[in-house]
């Protein structure tokens, strides 16, 4: 446990520095903004001249004790210091970066380094407070990802933002937030998107022998009963990932074209050695 802590508290100060440089080295100087309290911290910046470090720390402070009943202990303990370090490092960095002639690259390479520093302090355990408390719980209520959650809340910060930098600035920014997105999603659930697979077949043995042999993936092998004729049957229930789901819809065709067959995405796998196991239910 102790030295998952100092690992989760390494990754944590590494996010921490990699989004200060992706708002302080991208963002600022290309006279772009950010979603949430990053995005009113930027604006306050651009209009006062207020540390972006600072307005972090009051804000997202506030924030913090508001919504810390919704978290467990470790993860506000995490919340707490990757904001204290986010605010740090916003100081620190504060001037490094310099304006580059494309701002498409410019917003590429922002929602790039914001994206990886969020993702790295959610992986250690934390947040970056904010409206990603707000989106935690989203998540814990609907079930909704993370980064959808908080694309949608950023986009109402982006949308008055451009009252401050124009509008075209703020349609890059949303260029720079969707990318964002993405890459946290990548660094939360992983680069490689899984599917689950439920299969329904009158010739079960003859796909799972099929499924063994050409895919070399696990199968587990459920026992259902038709709601309506009462019928027992087995069920293939399967988790492959996205480049397979064409070469298992040609094998399902191949060997039971009348197969009824549901996909369904999955958010996160705990457990990684299914493959080439079958269990029986």
């Amino acid at each position: 446990m102790l030295n998952r802590n100092v690992r989760d508290l390494i990754i944590l100060m590494i996010g921490s520095f990699v989004l200060s440089l992706g708002i302080n080295y991208f963002v600022i100087p290309n006279q772009l903004s950010e979603g949430g309290v990053f995005g009113i911290t930027i604006v306050t910046y651009y209009l006062f001249e207020w540390s972006p470090g600072l307005v972090n720390l009051v804000i997202n402070t506030t924030l913090v004790a508001i919504g810390y009943r919704f978290f467990t202990k470790r993860t506000i303990i995490f919340t707490v210091i990757a904001v204290l370090l986010n605010s740090l490092f916003l100081h620190i960095t504060v001037g490094w970066g310099e304006a580059i002639d494309d701002r498409l690259l410019a917003a590429l390479f922002a929602g790039l380094g914001v994206g990886l520093g969020i993702g790295m302090i959610f992986r250690a355990g934390g947040t970056t407070g904010g409206t990603t408390i707000l989106a935690n719980m989203i998540n814990k209520v609907f079930g909704t990802s993370i980064a959808s959650s908080m694309l949608f809340l950023d986009i109402l910060v982006i949308f008055g933002s451009a009252f401050v930098i124009g509008r075209e600035r703020a349609m890059y920014t949303l260029i720079s937030v969707y990318i964002g997105a993405k890459v946290i999603d990548i660094m939360i659930e992983g680069a490689e998107e899984r599917s689950a697979v439920m299969i329904i077949s009158e010739k079960n043995i003859q796909l799972l022998n099929a499924i063994l042999k050409q895919m070399s993936r696990g199968v587990t092998v459920m026992e259902a009963q038709g709601g309506y004729t009462r019928e027992n049957r087995d069920i293939l229930y399967l988790v492959i990932n996205k480049r397979e789901i064409v070469q298992l819809r040609k094998l399902v065709e191949d060997n039971d074209p009348n197969a009824y067959v549901t996909v369904h995405r999955v958010q996160e796998i705990f457990r990684r050695g299914y493959k080439g196991e079958v269990r029986k239910t």
